[in-house]
């Protein structure tokens, strides 16, 4: 499952090289947070864990502070999730998650990308039952057994859990991530290298020939859709 998370994060890096693209992603993302739970990092875990990563990535104090009060106002923009799976070049699998605020727009751009580059659109549950979808946290330590007592106290079901070079990875169902992110914080972790929830392919498969260049060009692409957040493949990098 490790390796499978590096995957999407080399992925990430490859594709996610501009900065003001990078900045209006998570602008989106943390005003999405502010204005579901509210603008207390206190009492809004989502948020606080948006703006950790926020911070890690190097977004500007005042990008995060204007999503913020861009959030306290009553209206503003009305995003909503919109998910999108299919088969990309290679016939890999592809699942997308856009922030939109006009679904009909963002379904014509996700799928001209699809078609531009010989892929398949497919319907809600077309691949996503091959992946596991996952809260994932990464913190410094050596002490695998008692996280995971604490965890099983805080009744996370623990998917993986994992001890390398000073560093402990959980991996847990998505719906499990507040009591998870809880009982870590409780236990006394309070900076965490990951802390997110993403789509981990339960198989990887390779590319070849072509279809290289294909699956380059179809996720540039996406990621200049100003829509798509986060793009999950199973592709073997």
């Amino acid at each position: 499952m490790g390796r499978a998370y590096q995957n999407r994060k080399d992925s990430m890096a490859k594709t996610s090289d501009a900065k003001a693209k990078v900045y209006s992603k998570y602008g989106r993302e943390i005003y999405v947070c502010a204005k579901a739970g509210g603008v207390d990092p206190t009492g809004n875990l989502a948020l606080r864990g948006m703006i950790e990563r926020a911070k890690k990535d190097q977004v500007p104090t005042h990008v995060i502070e204007k999503a913020i009060d861009k959030a306290k106002g009553g209206g503003g923009e009305d995003f909503t999730l919109s998910r999108y799976e299919g088969y990309g070049p290679g016939n890999c699998m592809v699942i997308i998650d856009c922030l939109t605020d006009n679904a009909n727009r963002t379904f014509g751009d996700v799928r001209l990308c699809f078609t531009k580059t010989k892929s398949k659109i497919g319907t809600q549950g077309s691949v996503s039952h091959m992946f596991d979808h996952s809260a994932i946290f990464v913190f410094a330590g050596d002490d695998e057994e008692a996280v995971l007592e604490a965890l099983m106290e805080a009744d996370v079901d623990v998917s993986d859990i994992e001890n390398e070079d000073g560093k402990i990875s959980v991996f847990a169902p998505n719906t499990d991530y507040f009591k998870a992110k809880q009982a870590l914080i409780e236990l006394g972790i309070a900076d965490f290298d990951v802390d997110e929830i993403q789509f981990l392919p339960q198989n990887t498969t390779t590319i070849e020939g072509d279809d290289v260049a294909m699956f380059d060009k179809f996720m540039d692409m996406l990621n200049d859709l100003d829509d798509v957040q986060n793009v999950y493949h199973n592709v073997d990098l």
